[in-house]
């Protein structure tokens, strides 16, 4: 496989974003995540960017965070995360996008 270089125009009133919340709904052609910012001590949050890709795409994705992952626990060492009964409820409802 050929490696190529594709130039990334990145415009200058682009902000970054920060989300401490996913939500990722799919269907037969598509991903969809909603990257949202939770407000801490609240049951709120803001969406701050809705991103759609392939699913082809989405696998790529996939595995490139997960090399990505490795890569940084190798330089920085182990991520922790919270052990299975403290972790956020996986049953949160997310209203306002379906």
């Amino acid at each position: 496989m050929t490696k190529r270089e594709i130039a990334v125009n990145i415009p200058s009133d682009l902000d970054p974003v920060y989300a401490n919340r996913i939500q990722v709904a799919y269907k037969d052609d598509e991903f969809t995540f909603v990257f949202l910012h939770e407000i801490p001590g609240t049951n709120q949050a803001r969406a701050k960017s809705i991103v759609s890709i392939s699913p082809k795409h989405a696998k790529n994705f996939s595995q490139v965070l997960q090399k990505s992952v490795k890569d940084f626990e190798g330089k920085f060492g182990e991520i922790k995360t919270e052990a299975p009964e403290k972790q956020e409820d996986p049953n949160v409802t997310i209203r306002g996008y379906s």
